[in-house]
Order: C-alpha cells, then sequence, then structure tokens
C-alpha cells in the first residue's frame, strides 16, 4: 500500500501487528470501514479509524473505533479472514440495549 493510502467508506482492512501492536497474534481482525476520523488530531502516520470488526464469515459483529498506523494498513481477503474469531477490546464502543 502506498503511505498515502487511505481506506474508504465500506472497505475491509485487515489489522494486525503492522497496524498497531494491539491487533497482534491472535488478535488480528478484518475491520469493514465506517469513516476515516479526519477530524481527530493524531501522532504523524497515525491515524482513527471507526468500522465494525467482522467474524470470518463476514458478519458485522462489534462497532469499533481503532487507533492504527497508516504504513500498516492492509485490505482483507478471504483466506486471512477465514476462522479467525473477532478480539475483545478495550476499544470496543458498542453499548448493549436494555433487556438484552
Amino acid at each position: 500500500m502506498s503511505k498515502d493510502w487511505m481506506p474508504d467508506q465500506g472497505e475491509v482492512l485487515w489489522l494486525d501487528a503492522n497496524a498497531s501492536v494491539q491487533f497482534a497474534g491472535r488478535n488480528a481482525l478484518a475491520l469493514r470501514v465506517i469513516r476515516v476520523r479526519e477530524d481527530l488530531t493524531t501522532d504523524h502516520g497515525w491515524v482513527w479509524i471507526d468500522g465494525y470488526a467482522l467474524n470470518s464469515a463476514g458478519d458485522a459483529v462489534e462497532r469499533r473505533q481503532v487507533f492504527v498506523r497508516r504504513a500498516g494498513l492492509s485490505r482483507a481477503t478471504p483466506e486471512r479472514r477465514a476462522g479467525r474469531p473477532v478480539a475483545a477490546s478495550a476499544t470496543t464502543v458498542m453499548t448493549r440495549q436494555a433487556g438484552s
């Protein structure tokens, strides 16, 4: 990926240790982009992204806001996502509805 490349809404990214240490090893995940948060100030080369973590079937299972290295971003492939569970994280921003 070009260092200037930014994902578009709806694009699916593969987040691993190249994007941030928090996604190393079994914590890697596929993320469908909602938006790139260009309104938030970050360190040079880093970006905030809002998205949905996907399970191995490609279903959105939780909303996430992640802080990642632009140079470490890559597009997800079905081979990368196959059989990968979604990692739990403190960056989860979804809340449960009452009664669930």
